[in-house]
């Protein structure tokens, strides 16, 4: 492994902001996890598990300690599933490109994860946020995680029933937060399967111009989901200044139904709102458009606050407009955040995660 000190991690994440890493290595093994957990733990430092970054906001300062970054990679192993003879275990290293893993499966014509594609960062990072668009989340596919356990200092392997998925959740960003790095993840998908179309807004994006009246293909349903990301400045494009973000800032806010009533009426409009997901504490329970309630708090697209932004595509994507520093990127976050409490009373939730602060 090579060990560097003061590393730049800006140029690491798609914010592209952040300090220096006091120290910084890169793991291509899981041999080389252990080695370099271990030589952070014999010197006391702090760690920090980094994967595509772009879930992630780093301070100003930096990082002071060491910064793992995760680069397990190789060609991705299929298997027919044991006790599933129609279905395809696709078994995945952390490191390997997601939106790549994405492709491969679309081109073996295997569903789950078309309505996933264009999605930037590493595999490792799929079941931590449990990520999730247009109608899927990676909950619905995984079959096993891998993980080295810090505490325990020894690998193990977690069923999708003992992650803990819920929306953008898991138990490894929620209860056990910073104990396990994931290793591998496996998938299981259907070969020869629909796509999955149950989102209102890419049901009219795949019935416009040449699909209109077909049956869409996993690929064409996957192109449709590209092209609409692109549209709101959601998938990462050389020279965009859009891109320049780490997605949706916030998460939409999941309310009761009561409350989401008490804001269409204070508003005399109808927010947005989607199923709030099969978890029982759900129950009455609704998804509002995190979107929706910032435009209507007053912020409107391309709005700035010195070099921070919000895209000039999409209300729910903060960008770094130029040279924006994380300090900056904070105060825009909480002068939204403010305004939207103020007016509905609900506080949203920032997806990313904070580094260094």
């Amino acid at each position: 492994m090579l060990m560097e000190e003061n590393k730049p991690l800006a140029p690491f994440t798609t914010f592209g902001i952040g300090g220096p890493a006091r120290w910084f290595v890169e793991a291509a093994s899981e041999d080389e996890i252990v080695e370099a957990t271990n030589w952070a733990r014999a010197r006391g430092l702090p760690l920090f598990v980094l994967g595509g970054g772009s879930n992630l906001l780093v301070a100003d300062r930096g990082f002071d300690g060491l910064v793992l970054r995760v680069g397990l990679r190789g060609p991705s192993v299929s298997q027919a599933a044991q006790d599933e003879p129609g279905e395809r275990i696709y078994r995945v290293s952390a490191g390997e490109d997601w939106d790549g893993f994405v492709e491969r499966a679309v081109r073996e014509n295997c569903a789950g994860v078309e309505c996933l594609a264009g999605i930037p960062g590493t595999v490792g990072g799929t079941p931590v946020q449990n990520v999730g668009a247009y109608g899927q989340e990676v909950a619905s596919t995984i079959e096993r995680v891998r993980v080295f356990d810090l505490q325990q200092v020894t690998f193990g392997e977690f069923s999708a029933a003992e992650c803990g998925f819920a929306y953008r959740r898991s138990r490894f960003n929620s209860t056990d937060r910073g104990r396990y790095i994931v290793t591998r993840v496996d998938y299981r998908l259907t070969p020869w399967g629909a796509p999955t179309l149950r989102y209102a807004e890419l049901q009219r994006a795949v019935q416009e111009g040449a699909l209109a009246g077909k049956e869409p293909s996993l690929a064409e349903v996957a192109a449709v989901v590209r092209r609409v990301r692109q549209g709101k400045g959601m998938l990462l494009v050389e020279g965009d200044p859009d891109c320049r973000s780490a997605g949706s800032f916030f998460k939409n806010p999941v309310v009761s139904e009561e409350q989401a009533a008490q804001i269409a009426a204070a508003t005399t409009k109808d927010p947005p709102r989607f199923p709030a997901g099969p978890d029982p504490e759900n129950g009455g329970r609704v998804k509002l458009s995190a979107a929706w309630l910032i435009e209507q708090a007053g912020f409107a697209k391309g709005y700035a606050l010195g070099a921070a932004g919000i895209s000039s595509r999409h209300t729910l994507a903060l960008i770094n407009r130029d040279g924006a520093s994380a300090t900056e990127m904070l105060a825009l976050a909480g002068q939204i955040g403010d305004a939207v409490e103020a007016e509905f009373g609900i506080r949203l939730e920032m997806e990313p995660v904070l580094v260094g602060f």
